[in-house]
């Protein structure tokens, strides 16, 4: 019989191995979280890139597709700032504190400021581990105390106004220059370097400072392209030249086309009609359309450098052996915009700097803009573009690759939001986002996951309950499975919701609203309790 004593000291010994090794699986778990790098563009458009069937050269991020998730059915706010909110909060834009682009105020929502109600993406992951980078456009505040350097990030460039010369710091806003930031600390920007190439060297710096002490990092590549002014290198935009002769109609056609083939939309989707803005193309002379069509091939090229930049950002994190680990997400913040400030009577200061001739289109101290006619070929299939809560201004293109991701080079039609990124990270990095922060409450999270769908262990993201809504400036819609009501008529009424199955209808073009009374009166009653929850209010003149 073997002795009490001997059996007692193995069995200290058996619990004293098996903690031992739990210890070395949770550090290895440590370890092998993953680095997640966050690629956001700048008012892109649905049919754009080459993996959605664009005809614009795009092969770094078709590769991260092809080796992921293409999503059709991926939702923003309409306008940046509302969107870049709701991004690094995993919340409604209200609750995160841009309830209004540029609007800043002490009510609730309408902050102008990544308010405490939220807890951002890179102040978790960093407090658990992770190293955060950014670089490009904040648009979320200019005062010190709405900085990145105060909202997670450990080390940023930063673009705090939101739009910026691409060559230099020259404002496009206002007189003067553009704010810059690095760290927190006032900047400049060093003339004569393009953003998007700027913006990734400082990516890749910043990840190589720290790449040998084994932590994970977030990094946030917040592009400012293709956003207006359409300035770009000739031998990018130069390739492009004579493709956009034949006008924004055509190109239009041939997305909706395209888009089809590469099966991101249903074959029965037909083109709406074009907004009221748009001039026909053959009723511009042919100076007007010699413009034009330059317009566009600034754009195409401003995209290919983009996906160039993606591609440099990709290689260095494969030379560092850190790309196998990385879970990338790629990503366009609203609709095609449609701006022109230039042409704007409150604008006319612009002129004193910037000239758009055509032989200095494309040039460091040219403004041009795509407009509407571009941006709608661009929004193609949906309704109208950015700032609109139809389809057009928040129906974006999404990709998402790397570790959890088991399914390769699949399209999926089913609804997602920027407000489930929040929480596909935290699950990634095996975090638990709290329910207070710093001794006060904060809202909880408004999304899902998307890693349970992603790795192949469910079939859905979200059920055909789930309630997505989003109100900036009058624009409102709320979505609830195949079902959307849309609303952009001013001033705001709640009777002015029309009612769309975007089932049998992407374009919104038969509001069915008198046809379907009972489910009209659901999403109506979900938009009150939506607008209540989150204290809505319809700015008024004196708050803009």
């Amino acid at each position: 019989m073997i002795n009490r004593h001997i059996l007692y000291y193995l069995l200290i010994l058996l619990i004293g191995f098996s903690l031992s090794c739990s210890d070395k699986e949770k550090k290895k778990e440590v370890i092998q979280r993953p680095n997640i790098v966050l690629l956001v563009a700048d008012d892109l458009g649905y049919g754009d890139i080459g993996c959605y069937g664009g005809d614009i050269n795009t092969p770094n991020i078709d590769a991260l597709a092809s080796n992921g998730i293409r999503f059709t059915s991926f939702h923003t706010a309409p306008m940046c700032a509302p969107t870049r909110a709701m991004l690094l909060s995993g919340n409604d834009n209200h609750i995160a504190g841009m309830g209004g682009q540029g609007l800043i105020t002490e009510e609730f929502g309408y902050e102008g400021r990544l308010t405490d109600r939220i807890i951002t993406i890179p102040t978790l992951l960093r407090e658990s581990g992770y190293h955060t980078y950014m670089a490009g456009k904040w648009h979320l505040g200019k005062m010190p105390e709405s900085n990145p350097r105060q909202k997670g990030f450990e080390r940023s460039f930063a673009l705090l106004p939101g739009a910026g010369n691409h060559y230099n710091d020259q404002s496009v806003l206002e007189k003067g220059l553009s704010e810059y930031t690095e760290d927190g600390v006032p900047t400049t920007w060093k003339n004569g370097s393009y953003s998007t190439d700027f913006y990734t060297d400082k990516i890749i710096e910043y990840i190589d400072q720290n790449k040998n002490d084994g932590k994970p990092f977030f990094a946030f590549a917040a592009y400012t392209s293709p956003h207006w002014p359409l300035q770009a290198d000739k031998k990018y935009w130069e390739k492009y030249k004579g493709k956009y002769d034949d006008g924004y109609e055509k190109l239009r056609e041939r997305r909706l086309n395209s888009l089809k083939k590469t099966g991101i939309i249903p074959q029965k989707s037909i083109l709406p009609p074009v907004h009221d803005k748009v001039l026909p193309w053959s009723s511009l002379s042919s100076e007007e359309q010699m413009m034009e069509a330059r317009k566009m091939e600034l754009y195409a090229g401003m995209v290919d450098n983009l996906d160039y930049n993606i591609g440099r950002l990709i290689a260095y994190l494969k030379k560092i052996g850190k790309y196998e680990n990385t879970l990338f997400v790629f990503m366009s913040d609203n609709g095609a915009g449609h701006r022109d400030f230039i042409n704007n009577d409150n604008y006319k200061h612009l002129k004193e700097y910037y000239n758009d001739d055509y032989e200095n289109m494309g040039n460091e101290n040219s403004y041009i803009s795509y407009g509407p006619q571009w941006a709608e070929a661009g929004s193609s299939p949906f309704r109208y573009f950015k700032d609109y809560t139809t389809q057009g201004g928040i129906n974006t293109t999404m990709v998402i690759s790397g570790p959890y991701v088991n399914k390769k080079s699949e399209i999926h039609h089913g609804f997602t939001s920027v407000l489930d990124l929040a929480p596909t990270f935290y699950e990634a990095a095996n975090i638990s986002y709290p329910e207070t922060y710093k001794e006060q409450k904060v809202y909880a999270l408004r999304g899902s996951s998307l890693i349970p769908f992603a790795s192949g262990k469910t079939d859905e993201i979200h059920p055909s309950t789930y309630v997505f809504a989003i109100e900036h400036y009058g624009n409102a819609m709320l979505r609830k499975g195949i079902w959307k009501i849309t609303n952009f008529i001013k001033p705001f009424k709640i009777e002015n919701f029309a009612l769309y199955n975007l089932n049998e209808d992407i374009g919104e073009q038969k509001d069915l609203k008198e046809l379907e009374p009972e489910k009209y009166a659901e999403m109506i009653a979900e938009w009150e309790k939506f607008s209540k929850e989150i204290k809505i209010q319809i700015p008024t003149p004196s708050m803009q």
